[in-house]
């Protein structure tokens, strides 16, 4: 990597930490909401397969349309 690569990342990193942190608890949360709830609307496998397959927008995609309440 040269010195522009590591200027950039440098630059970007503070904007990068909160989505990835973000990103991660949505990951964690759904994940156990999937696993700790009785009925989901469909199996829960496919909503683990959802939640951890597409990151950002598989948990929330499931907090929208999967739970069954």
């Amino acid at each position: 990597m040269d010195i522009n690569g590591i200027e950039i990342i440098q630059k970007y990193l503070p904007l990068l930490i909160p989505i990835a942190l973000l990103e991660f608890g949505l990951l964690i949360a759904a994940l156990v909401d999937v696993i700790r709830r009785e009925k989901t609307k469909g199996p829960k496998w496919v909503w683990i397969i959802v939640v951890v397959v597409f990151n950002l927008f598989g948990p929330i995609v499931y907090f929208i349309f999967g739970r069954d309440e």
